[in-house]
This record gives C-alpha cells, structure tokens and sequence, in this order.
C-alpha cells in the first residue's frame, strides 16, 4: 500500500518514488509485476498525474521500472544499475551503523533511530 504524507517537505513524486522500491524491497511487489496507470494511481492517490508520471520518470530512468509502450510500466528485475546501486547503499548503512557504533551511539538507539526512518517517523 502507498502512503503519502501531503504535509511532509519531501516532494510527493520522491514519497511514491520510495514508497515503491519499499514495495519492492518488502516483496510486496514482485519482478514483472504491473504497476497501476499513471492515471489510475493519481486517481487513487489525489494526486496530480504529472507527479505520477515524474516519478515513473525517475523509477525508469534509475532501473526500477520497465515501460512498455501499450502496455504500461512493469517492475524490473533487479539487475546491473540498479543492483549496484543497492549493493552501495547497504554499504554506506553498514558504515554509518559501524560510524554510529564507534561514536557511542548504542545499538538500541539505533535500531530506533532505523525504526523511526523506516516508519517516517521524526528522530527524539
């Protein structure tokens, strides 16, 4: 399920951006997997299409998603880009958890401060 938060300052189109590749990274959508229209998710949303449609922009250009002409956009496999750039953002989390660490910051402090950015909650 997408959820955005209409009173946040991150831009609508990087909230379903996100909300997205969650989707995928959780399994909730699968390789090959039809994303609704532009049309439809910004009816479903109270969205403007526009803002759907830059964020398909986006998730296409940075491998997410597939568009087939007629037929609609399609969740990629994760494969050559966007595997790499998956691969490079585990390694900047294990850095920033092992920065955290070597800093004091204990491990149950950060698994709430993970917890918090995960739900989109504000950090204490």
């Amino acid at each position: 399920m997408i959820l955005l938060d209409m009173k946040s300052r991150v831009p609508i189109y990087e909230q379903l951006y996100q909300s997205i590749l969650r989707l995928s990274a959780l399994g909730a959508m699968l390789p090959g997997e039809q994303l609704p229209s532009v049309r439809a998710l910004a009816q479903e949303l109270g969205v403007n299409p526009n803002t759907v449609q830059k964020a398909y922009q986006l998730l296409e250009h940075d491998g997410y998603i597939c568009s087939v002409p007629g037929k609609g956009s399609f969740l990629c496999d994760l494969g050559g880009e966007a595997a790499k750039k998956k691969r490079e953002a585990e390694q900047a989390l294990r850095q920033a958890v092992r920065g955290a660490l070597d800093s004091a910051v204990s491990p149950e402090e950060i698994r709430s401060l993970v917890e918090q950015t995960l739900t989109g909650g504000e950090a204490k």
